[in-house]
């Protein structure tokens, strides 16, 4: 089985050729600079190439030290050669659309060809790598062919061993490493080894591609030894081909190139490592892709994208990206995306976006944003937005925007926004600042009502309620009782009203209050509504009367006379209107002070 396995990848291997390096070619390197700078550091002088150029710099600071100074009088000279004379030739670069890539490399080495041998579909080329300026032989060096996607690491000797089948007119090997410049030789079909001043027609192109899957924890669990430095030795060449198949990263049909090549199409049997999907991708357990995934990407286990993701992509347990997402993500425990999100979320238990985020997005636990949000938020227990938000939030227990937020928040417990504009509904409602309206028992704010009322009424003699929110909606909770010896009354309640702002001293409160009234036992429910108009008329800050008005409704299957001893028999008037249902309704009054 296992040979099966290991000749179904080499098959693959010969009917698929690279067709094309990725990356916008614009010939940087020749564009003619002029500038003067005297004992200016290496970052500010690069700037002002770049500057000059219209282009910019991409490079490694832990292998440039930025802070050195130059001196540099450059009349109309390529920017090739400004490099050449700044960094003393030790460092090499390629292009990459915008970009020019920099990368440090003191030192230089050359292929020396051992064995080369050629029979009727095959072409074997072994050697060594050898260091031009200590004749040392050279471990760990990726050699490899681009179009035929076949690479290999010299051993601890310097000495690597290639074959390739089918019939090629010439094989181009590239020898790269870290600190050294590449170098190239060609091997024609008659065996003739082009000389060694060669150069090699891509030797300038690149693309930008960041580490961060090597980076990844998981990843340098299931990344072996040999990929992640063949990773570290060709940075900036990659390829594109129709289709690819692995069983494991570094066990599939273009071998350790795979993480160097975008694929149309790509099958891991258990999972597989690629430079970019340009179309379908499908993982038994995982999928590591060092670039942009475009299309549709499904994993058992988890998707890990260094790069943007505009594709449908699905995990059984989660799906992470270090930049971007447009399209739809789909996870069994979590999607966290360290870029910007424009896409449809939905997580068993979270959604986590570092950036600002667009859309729908749906978890079973939580949602979190740490920027700017605008879309839909549902989550079993928490939204979590770190600036500004935008749209519709609900949650189980608690919805939370650190800056300002605008549209609806929905919570079984608590709702928090920095400055809020439009609906909230929670038993809780905090905000710094609050223009819109709070339904809750309590609805707190800077800028909102905190007042303690006292009155009296046709039904209780003492009253108190705590009042939050704003005019345009606030919340009473009320507590009452009526002090007499043969008709004692306590109630406990729940309103809401409006305020219409008359003047500065004068509004007129409209309410509406839902009470239980006790009368000595539970064994009734006795439920109290009044409807009230008071005109509120402000004394001075902090303080005001009020009164007006009420029409009660009262429900009580209790018979008179039912009530405990000292309690009220009977607590609507003489004059009152019955109603169906043991209803009776009546006209009443209410009058107090506030105190804010």
């Amino acid at each position: 089985m296992k040979f099966k396995i290991i000749l179904f990848f080499v098959v693959l291997a010969h009917t698929v050729s690279a067709q094309s390096n990725v990356g916008d070619y614009r010939n940087n390197l020749s564009k003619l600079v002029t500038f003067n700078v005297k004992q200016q550091s290496v970052r500010s002088t690069l700037q002002q190439i770049s500057n000059a150029g219209n282009f910019y710099f991409s490079f490694n600071g832990k292998l440039i030290n930025q802070d050195s100074l130059v001196n540099l009088n450059v009349q109309r000279m390529p920017v090739r050669n400004v490099l050449d004379e700044m960094f003393d030739g030790k460092v090499d670069y390629k292009e990459n659309a915008e970009y020019i890539i920099l990368r440090y490399a003191v030192n230089h080495f050359t292929i020396e060809p051992e064995n080369i041998t050629t029979a009727e579909n095959l072409y074997l080329i072994s050697g060594y790598i050898v260091d031009t300026k200590t004749g040392k032989k050279v471990k760990q060096a990726s050699v490899y062919e681009k179009k035929l996607l076949q690479s290999t690491l010299t051993d601890d000797n310097g000495y690597f061993t290639l074959r390739f089948k089918g019939e090629h007119q010439e094989v181009v090997l590239t020898a790269s490493k870290e600190t050294y410049r590449d170098t190239s030789l060609v091997f024609l079909s008659d065996i003739k080894i082009l000389p060694q001043i060669y150069s090699d027609p891509d030797k300038e192109k690149g693309t930008l591609f960041s580490n961060a899957i090597e980076d990844l924890g998981i990843s340098k669990f299931l990344l072996g030894s040999k990929q992640r430095i063949q990773n570290l030795n060709i940075p900036s060449f990659f390829a594109n081909t129709p289709f690819q198949a692995s069983f494991l990263p570094g066990l599939s049909s273009h071998g350790m190139m795979s993480s160097r090549v975008v694929n149309k199409a790509s099958l891991n049997i258990i999972g597989g490592y690629t430079a970019g999907v340009d179309g379908a991708e499908v993982g038994g357990v995982f999928n590591l892709t060092k670039g942009k995934v475009r299309s549709f990407q499904v994993a058992g286990v988890f998707n890990a994208v260094g790069g943007d993701v505009e594709a449908a992509q699905f995990a059984g347990v989660a799906n992470y990206d270090k930049k971007g997402v447009k399209g739809f993500q789909a996870a069994g425990v979590f999607n966290s995306v360290d870029g910007r999100v424009e896409a449809a979320q939905f997580a068993g238990v979270v959604n986590f976006n570092k950036k600002e985020a667009k859309g729908f997005h749906a978890a079973g636990v939580a949602n979190v944003v740490g920027s700017n949000f605008d879309g839909f938020q549902a989550a079993g227990v928490f939204n979590f937005t770190r600036q500004a938000a935008n749209g519709m939030q609900i949650a189980g227990v608690g919805n939370i925007a650190f800056k300002e937020f605008k549209g609806t928040q929905i919570a079984g417990v608590f709702n928090y926004a920095k400055k809020f504009s439009g609906l909230q509904i929670g038993l809780i409602n905090l905000a710094d600042s609050n223009f819109g309206t709070s339904i809750g028992l309590l609805n707190l704010s800077k800028n909102g009502y905190k007042k303690l009322s006292f009155f009296a009424n046709d039904v209780v003699n003492a009253n108190f309620a705590l009042k939050t929110g704003n005019a345009n909606l606030y919340t009473l909770l009320i507590a009452g009782k009526n002090f007499s010896d043969t008709a004692k009354v306590e109630t406990a309640g729940i309103g809401f009203g409006h305020d219409f702002i008359l003047g500065k001293h004068v509004a007129l409160e409209a309410e509406m209050i839902t009470q239980y009234v006790y009368l000595g036992n539970f064994d009734y429910a006795n439920i109290l509504m009044r409807f009230q108009a008071n005109l509120e008329l402000r004394v001075f800050k902090g303080f005001a009367i009020f009164g007006g008005p009420s029409y009660a409704f009262y429900n009580s299957n209790a018979p008179i006379g039912s009530s405990e001893k000292g309690y009220r028999q009977q607590i609507y008037p003489v004059k009152h209107r019955e109603f169906s249902g043991n209803n009776q309704g009546w006209w009443g009054w209410n009058v107090g002070i506030t105190l804010f």
